[in-house]
């Protein structure tokens, strides 16, 4: 993801948990702040030590750009949100990951569900 799509600062990773909305499933926590005056999203990721050596925390992260790259198109223009991932996730293969992204997107009303690309695989 370009630099202008990603959350970096600690202040606003710690916005979105304090001020915005979260919603999970088994893989992924979702936390979503709105920003009506921003131009596109911006997606702050977390893969803890939890998930495995730094291989495989660098594999998830892969898969987890990847899928939201796809999704881009479909995705809420005007929101920040932190994805973090459970452990769950660490034996999850690319369209297993990009699946569970959908769903958890879905249940945060934050995707386009008459675009095509969500109903891909």
């Amino acid at each position: 993801m370009r630099k202008e799509y990603r959350v970096k600062k600690e202040y606003e990773f710690q916005r979105a948990f304090r001020e915005g909305e979260s919603v999970a499933n088994r893989q992924l926590v979702l936390y979503v702040y709105p920003k009506p005056e921003q131009a596109h999203f911006r997606v702050g990721l977390s893969v803890g030590k939890k998930i495995g050596n730094a291989v495989e925390r660098n594999q998830v992260k892969r898969y987890i750009r990847q899928a939201l790259l796809e999704l881009e198109p479909a995705i809420q223009s005007d929101i920040d949100f932190l994805l973090i991932a459970r452990k769950d996730i660490q034996t999850k293969t690319f369209h297993e990951v990009k699946s569970s992204i959908i769903h958890v997107m879905n249940i945060a009303g934050i995707l386009d569900k008459k675009n095509p690309i969500i109903n891909k695989k």
